[in-house]
């Protein structure tokens, strides 16, 4: 459904006046006119028509306009244009400072207007769109706007008759991949520091959840932001995103996605530069649980949330549970309780505490995955098919996997769903073992009440980020975030994604 590019319908016009939007009727929501965003306008695409369906039905609730090959080079042709003339990249760095933290005063004036933007196309519920997402994609533009003027070069040590210097400047225009799991937040990590930078940058969002994002862009061209210094360009990622990521004028790019295509992407990247590129790819984060915890219930709670956050479909998703023997049982009986209260339904009903899958054919992937792997000896404790929901929605029960040997498909392979594998052990060292056994290291959890083990785990564990006692992201946005092994190269969040997104000059100048 299209309807005027002013938003005047029934949905919008409730959201405004109402701010505690809970739930919302699909049918009645209108969409913006012109898919696409290029120096601070929406244009329709000239490319494919892409439908875009509802996970939570399987409905198809709009038609995607992407961009052709003329639109990317005008989309990056118009950012380096903006780069070089708007004068962003050369106000002073207060003035970039309070543009940024009006766009995320506009985030938290428009939130219900974007939750609801969110969730009808995505697999984020309504209300974790209204209490997390939005309120922290501000807080994310707030924190990078802060850098703007607070990050500069440095005075190096020469002998007395020089004076040695390094000088920071942004890239030009970055080129910025962003991922359907949660759009608008995994589109900031990429937007904020890049901007607050000095950059400018072209988007692609994925296909399957596009909406959102443009009106994201519309509130930055309020705030202040000049036209081109943030452009959008929608279609798939084998024609868009690999034009956008080889464009000549692209200077960095940045993505968050499969290995597969992080790999794709390095490749286009080297053939078209080099370039420098942030890549944040897949993960088969192991959770280790000792039997020294203090309150296994409370762990349990934590290991099933780390699963079924967004029904699994998290890059640091805490898929593999890794458990001493002596309480593997008990573990087990615990989070199975907890899977088994969940409630799939619409991301627009208030009562959906389970999220839908992306789409039939993720969802076919986890039921094959989950299938093979019990018709190949694995114990099926719980779960194990397509779960209840609206007629054509992709929904998949929260399922837990037992007596796997360590070479099993759903150990190997990141699923992206709500599937647990448990392996348990008997002592530390093979707790270590077990976890590092993989290619990928995003994340890892370690639950004990030994300060001394958690300490030597956070030594041991080949993972970017270990979280002890809690599994999960926080709002502290200093902590960086990004993998090791193919789990990626470079880091999102904290001081490091800003720094990314500057080239550094040497100066050396003889008295």
């Amino acid at each position: 459904m299209l309807c005027h590019p002013d938003y005047s319908c029934r949905i919008w016009n409730a959201s405004r006046s109402c701010r505690a939007v809970s739930h919302f009727d699909p049918n009645s929501l209108c969409l913006p006119s012109g898919s696409n965003f290029i120096n601070g306008a929406r244009v329709a695409g000239i490319g494919p028509e892409i439908p875009v369906r509802r996970p939570s039905d399987g409905q198809i609730y709009a038609h995607l306009d992407s961009a052709g090959p003329a639109q990317v080079d005008a989309a990056v042709v118009g950012a380096y244009h903006a780069y070089r003339h708007s004068g962003w990249a050369q106000a002073e760095p207060r003035q970039r400072m309070r543009v940024m933290r009006r766009w995320a005063d506009l985030l938290e004036a428009h939130l219900d207007e974007l939750a609801v933007l969110e969730a009808v196309g995505s697999t984020r519920t309504i209300a974790e769109a209204r209490t997390w997402d939005i309120p922290y994609s501000a807080e994310c533009i707030r924190f990078y706007a802060e850098f703007a003027d607070k990050v500069g070069g440095e005075v190096a040590a020469t002998t007395p008759d020089k004076l040695g210097l390094t000088i920071t400047e942004p890239y030009g225009v970055v080129a910025a991949v962003a991922p359907w799991n949660l759009p608008i937040v995994m589109a900031v990590w990429k937007l904020a520091p890049a901007i607050a930078a000095g950059n400018a940058v072209v988007l692609k969002p994925s296909e399957m959840t596009p909406f959102s994002i443009v009106r994201l862009a519309e509130l930055a061209i309020q705030a202040g932001l000049p036209a081109g210094i943030f452009n959008i360009v929608q279609g798939d990622g084998r024609s868009v995103g690999d034009g956008l990521c080889r464009h000549p004028q692209v200077a960095k790019v940045t993505f968050t996605g499969s290995t597969r295509t992080g790999a794709a992407i390095m490749t286009a990247c080297a053939e078209t530069g080099p370039k420098p590129v942030t890549l944040e790819l897949g993960g088969k984060s192991p959770q280790l649980v000792f039997d020294d915890c203090p309150d296994l219930d409370k762990t349990a709670a934590i290991v099933a949330r780390a699963i079924t956050l967004n029904a699994g479909q998290v890059c640091v998703a805490g898929s593999r549970l890794i458990v001493q023997e002596t309480v593997a049982e008990q573990v087990m009986a615990l989070i199975t309780a907890r899977f088994r209260a969940l409630n799939p339904a619409p991301t627009w009903d208030p009562s959906s505490t389970l999220s839908p899958i992306i789409n039939h054919p993720q969802l076919d992937r986890i039921d094959g995955i989950v299938r093979r792997t019990v018709a190949s000896g694995a114990t099926l404790v719980t779960g194990g098919g397509r779960a209840a929901g609206p007629q054509d929605g992709s929904y998949f029960q929260p399922t837990i996997l037992a007596g796997l040997d360590t070479a099993t498909e759903a150990i190997r392979e990141e699923i992206f769903g709500p599937v647990l594998t448990v392996q348990s052990f008997h002592d530390e060292e093979e707790a270590l073992t077990l976890a590092n056994d993989t290619q990928f290291g995003l994340a890892a959890g370690v639950h004990t009440g030994d300060v001394a083990r958690a300490l030597r785990a956070v030594r041991g564990l080949e993972a970017g980020t270990v979280w002890v006692n809690r599994y999960g992201r926080s709002n502290d946005f200093m902590l960086p975030t990004g993998g090791f092994k193919r789990s990626g190269i470079g880091k999102d969040l904290g001081r490091e994604a800003y720094l990314a997104n500057l080239k550094v000059k040497t100066a050396l100048v003889e008295f």
